[in-house]
C-alpha cells in the first residue's frame, strides 16, 4: 500500500503515544523502537516508509576501512534511498560504534531522505546536527562502524530496537521516539488515530475544567454520550 501525501498529512497529526494505543487495540504490543530516540529536541513529528539497513557483528576479515569501497556498503546504500524515505537501521543496539557521520548524512539530506532512525549510535555529531538530518538515535561515539559493526545489506527486514521492521512498513517518529505501522493496518490507523487525539482532547479539556478521572478516563457509558454529543 502506497503511503499518500494525505496519509502523511493525517499520521503527522496524530503522536506516537496515541499510535501505540490504536495499535495496542489490536494486539499488536510491540512497535516502539528500543533506543531511539531524538538526537536534538524539538525535532517535528516526521512519517514515512522504512528503507531498511542491517549490520551484523563485527568480523576482522570483512569490517575494514576497505569495505567502504565495497558494492555491499552504507555508501551504495545510501544511493538507492529513495526521497521521502526513513533509513531504518539495524545497529544491533551497539553504542561504541557510530553507524554515520557527517558526510553520509549530508549526502542522504541531499537525496531527500527524511529521517535516519538506529538503535545504534552516530559519530561526528557536531557534524551530524549540522546537517538538519532529523536523527534518532542511541546517542554518539567517536569509533567508526566497522569497530564494531560489519554492515551486510539493506531492502530486507530487520530489527531495530526490538520491533521487527519490513521494507516499506510505515514508520512515525517524534519526540517520544519511533513507532511501526505495518502497511496492512495502515487504514485502521487512519481512521482510529485522529479519533482517538480528538478524544483525549476532550478528556483532558474535561480535566482541565475540574473533572475528576473515574468514569472519564476511561470513559463510562454517560462520559461517552457526552463527548459524542460534543461533536454533533
Amino acid at each position: 500500500m502506497s503511503l499518500t501525501p494525505e496519509a502523511v498529512a493525517t499520521l503527522s497529526r496524530v503522536s506516537t503515544g496515541t499510535i501505540t494505543t490504536v495499535l495496542l487495540k489490536k494486539g499488536l504490543r510491540n512497535v516502539w523502537m528500543r533506543g531511539a530516540k531524538p538526537l536534538r529536541p524539538g525535532l517535528p513529528r516526521l512519517v514515512g516508509p522504512a528503507f531498511t539497513l542491517r549490520f551484523v557483528p563485527a568480523r576482522e576479515d570483512l569490517a575494514t576501512p576497505e569495505s567502504w569501497s565495497s558494492p555491499i556498503s552504507t555508501r551504495t546504500a545510501i544511493e538507492a534511498m529513495p526521497k521521502g524515505c526513513i533509513c531504518v537501521t539495524d545497529a544491533m543496539g551497539v553504542t561504541d560504534a557510530g553507524i554515520f557521520g557527517d558526510i553520509l548524512c549530508a549526502r542522504m539530506v541531499k537525496r531527500g531522505v527524511a529521517a535516519l532512525i538506529t538503535d545504534g549510535v552516530v559519530r561526528d555529531v557536531e557534524g551530524v546536527l549540522g546537517t538538519n538530518l532529523p536523527v534518532w538515535c542511541d546517542g554518539f561515539a567517536a569509533p567508526p562502524s566497522v569497530a564494531g559493526l560489519t554492515f551486510v545489506g539493506w531492502g530486507e527486514p530487520i530489527g531495530c530496537g526490538g520491533v521487527a521492521v519490513f521494507p516499506n512498513d510505515i514508520v512515525v517518529a517524534d519526540q517520544d521516539g519511533a513507532v511501526l505501522i505495518p502497511q496492512a493496518l495502515l487504514d485502521h490507523v487512519l481512521a482510529e488515530g485522529p479519533e482517538q487525539e480528538r478524544m483525549e482532547a476532550w478528556i483532558v479539556n474535561e480535566v482541565n475544567n475540574g473533572a475528576a478521572l473515574p468514569g472519564l478516563y476511561p470513559m463510562n457509558a454517560e462520559t461517552k454520550a457526552r463527548y459524542a454529543a460534543s461533536k454533533k
